[in-house]
Order: structure tokens, then sequence, then C-alpha cells
């Protein structure tokens, strides 16, 4: 399965989730390439602080031409994790048609429901061409004890995309894992960001991967 993690805003995790999500696949057993589609090119700096070997490996893919190029790129792997661009439509578009699933992280913040609209509206456009494309919500850096993630589900329920009932919180382990190369599971196996990372990996794979 080809997954595509994309929102038109910055600074909503993409590729927080993007490396921990392809290290949890990767944990579970599958061949897994990441994909950075984005310019700024943050999952390759990630790789590049790791000193061990890596779980998975991660290429700089981030061209127009990627929904012709990921086949190829992919041939002999499981499942394909892109982590997508912010603002550059052009960029956004070729991951969404290179896609089986678009995940839309969205924080609690009604800046971050606002800025779906964009992205939803790409979709819209990509299904023209893709009609078995499909997408859902991941509520990302939800603020542990607080009733913003039920307000930010409560206001993305207007969008077709679903909601994902799996949710990641704000943790400092995954910044603090990130500057070291690693994923959440790696530094803290049984902690709570390792727990919400494999609850939505196996939401995932229950709703949306191919029998």
């Amino acid at each position: 399965m080809k997954i595509a993690i994309l929102n038109q805003k910055g600074g909503v995790g993409k590729t927080t989730l993007s490396v921990n999500l392809a290290a949890s696949l990767t944990r579970a057993g599958s061949r897994v390439l990441l994909i950075d589609a984005d310019p700024q090119g943050s999952a390759l700096d990630w790789v590049a602080a790791r000193e061990a070997e890596p779980l998975f490996p991660v290429v700089g893919l981030p061209k127009p031409t990627l929904h012709r190029d990921v086949d190829q790129i992919s041939e002999g792997y499981d499942h394909v994790l892109i982590d997508g661009p912010p603002r550059v439509a052009e960029l956004a578009r070729s991951a969404i048609m290179a896609s089986d699933l678009v995940l839309i992280p969205v924080q609690p913040s009604p800046y971050d429901v606002w800025a779906a609209d964009e992205v939803v509206k790409l979709l819209d456009e990509a299904r023209i061409y893709k009609p078995g494309l499909q997408a859902a919500f991941v509520v990302n850096r939800k603020i542990v004890n607080t009733a913003l993630g039920r307000d930010v589900r409560d206001a993305l329920a207007t969008y077709s995309p679903p909601v994902l009932d799996a949710a990641i919180c704000q943790r400092i382990v995954f910044a603090e894992s990130a500057a070291q190369g690693l994923a959440s599971f790696e530094s803290e196996p049984d902690g709570p960001a390792a727990r919400e990372v494999e609850a939505l990996r196996e939401e995932i794979m229950q709703n949306y991967a191919q029998p």
C-alpha cells in the first residue's frame, strides 16, 4: 500500500508521523520504503542523524513526477510512505496521485481545521482521475488530558474524509528520538507514544489495507 502523509499547512508533524508509522510497519515485519517528497528534506535529515543501521530506506524525491516514478521505485516493498510537502500544490498533487491512501495530520487548532480545506480540495480534484483514492484525518500532537482532540474531531466532521479513532499526542519522546534519528519505540519500547503509533498502524491496516 502507498500512503501519503500530507497537509498544505506546515508544522503539523508530517515527518514525525511518517517516520514513526514507517518504523511501526517495519517492526510488524513489513518491507517499507519512505519517500521524502518535501523539498526541506526533513525525513532525510532524520535518517542522516541515525548512528545505527536504518530501520528502512529513505529516498528523496520532491518532484512533480513522483506519481509516474513511484511504481518502479517501490518494487519489492510491502508499503511505501510518502512524506509530503507543505504549500507546494504541484508536488502535493503528485504525492496524492501516487497514493492509495492519504493521511491528513491535523493538530487540535482552528488554524489546522481551516487549512484542511485546501488538501480536501486537492483530493476532490484527484478523485476525478483516481476514483478509488482513500483519505482520512489523523489528530496529531493532541494535548494530553484536554478536550481539544474531541473538539477538532467535531470540527472536521464537515469534511468528507473520516477522522481515525487513533490519535497521536504531543510527547517529548518524539522530538528527543528524532534528534538521534530514532523512532519513538526505540527510545521507549512500551511507552505511550509507541502504543499510540501501534494503534494507528493497526487501524490503518484493518480499514484500508488491500485484502
